[in-house]
């Protein structure tokens, strides 16, 4: 049944009640404040719902204890950037940098970063940066799958509410937990995925790189697919 054809057989009802109360006596019917306001609405279209927002989010997210790394963080590291940015960066997990300033990639990884943000003739607040867990993990470890279970909700809603075109996923943690394989991110880089109709572009996370500097050439590779890509050539 439609909602129209609900509609008129409910009104067809509330006709019938009537009428059988007028042919007992009653010459009205009081109708209270609520029920007046419940008829007012009959036959019109619900109002559309406000779009949620990065801080609608945030606000929901509160003093986060859904998990045990709740226990031994400093800071929740939300994310930050532009609401409406094209381009957004996702890491793994909040270090002990960003744990006591509340932001993402501010230590040496994200200083590298921002290196590569200014090569691709963009800057931090034209993006948004973000990770896939909010808090820091004890000594910095992988994220357990509890916790990955526990944020990646928030996660979902905040590429949701900004709608971009292409993500970058920073290093395995991050591109397994959004493209949902296991391969290793050798594998997956060097090539552009799909996540939610998204464009995501893997690639070593600039930690790694600190390590490994011989691995930049090929994370520039995969950066100027991106910049191709978002026609900032």
């Amino acid at each position: 049944m439609t909602p129209r054809q609900r509609f008129v057989e409910l009104t067809a009802q509330a006709r019938a009640a009537l009428e059988t109360l007028a042919q007992n006596g009653y010459g009205q019917v009081e109708l209270g404040t609520e029920t007046r306001q419940c008829m007012a609405t009959w036959g019109r279209a619900p109002a559309p719902a406000r779009p949620e927002t990065l801080e609608d989010i945030r606000f929901e997210l509160g003093d986060c204890r859904r998990c045990k790394l709740s226990l031994g963080r400093k800071q929740i590291v939300f994310g930050e950037g532009a609401p409406d940015a094209r381009l957004v960066f996702v890491g793994e997990g909040p270090g002990g940098d960003e744990d006591r300033q509340g932001r993402p990639f501010v230590g040496a990884a994200g200083q590298l970063l921002t290196k590569i943000i200014d090569a691709m003739h963009l800057d931090r607040e034209r993006v948004y940066i973000c990770n896939i867990i909010k808090c820091r993990p004890p000594g910095n470890r992988n994220p357990e799958p509890d916790e990955i279970k526990a944020c990646l909700p928030f996660l979902h809603r905040q590429i949701a509410a900004i709608e971009p075109d292409f993500i970058c996923a920073l290093g395995s943690v991050a591109a397994r937990i959004l493209l949902g394989t296991d391969q290793p991110i050798s594998r997956l880089r060097g090539r552009f995925h799909r996540f939610e109709g998204i464009s995501v572009m893997p690639t070593f996370h600039p930690a790694f790189l600190l390590r490994n500097p011989d691995r930049k050439r090929e994370v520039w590779e995969d950066v100027k697919q991106l910049i191709h890509a978002m026609g900032l050539e």
